[in-house]
């Protein structure tokens, strides 16, 4: 059994809770957008960590993780890469390899959009876990934890972490 952080489009900005939220975490996957070697490499130092590259990952990010990545998590096929779409609505860089050969999970970013969703018709778990970090137009950072346990998925937590930017008076966001 192995309790996965799943992480996205941070770009660059740190934030402490990402460790005290993955404590109970075996590894951390990231699926792009990091934009910072050193954020990774503080991931990396706490847990073990998986990672793609994504659209606004420069060279050096693109040398240390590959734009798609595919590995086994206990019994389970996963599939991570960036920009991967939606059931129904996988991007043209990666459908033909969902559709050749489905994963029973598939993790993408890039929409900084939270989505979890069964796709029936592949019988496979999307996850997009949105965005941790402050860049773009999202209104809540997020993170998941996931348990993998054999070839189930279970206790899939999505946590939503308070956005700096916004000023809290009496309780109320301004």
């Amino acid at each position: 059994m192995k309790r996965i952080g799943i992480i996205s489009d941070t770009h660059s900005y740190w934030d402490d809770k990402y460790l005290e939220y993955f404590e109970s975490c075996d590894e951390i996957w990231h699926a792009g957008d990091i934009c910072s070697t050193e954020l990774a490499e503080k991931l990396a130092a706490f847990r073990p960590l998986r990672a793609v590259c994504g659209n606004c990952d420069g060279g050096d990010l693109r040398r240390m993780f590959p734009e798609i990545l595919r590995f086994r998590c206990e019994s389970v096929d996963v599939l991570m890469k960036h920009i991967g779409g939606y059931p129904g609505r996988y991007d043209p860089s990666i459908r033909s390899k969902i559709y050749a050969s489905p994963p029973q999970l598939f993790i993408s970013g890039h929409s900084h959009i939270l989505k979890i969703k069964y796709d029936n018709t592949l019988g496979l778990l999307h996850i997009n876990p949105g965005a941790a970090g402050l860049q773009g137009w999202h209104v809540d950072r997020t993170l998941i934890k996931l348990t993998i346990d054999g070839s189930k998925f279970k206790d899939c937590e999505v946590i939503t972490l308070a956005d700096p930017r916004k000023k809290i008076q009496n309780g109320y966001d301004e």
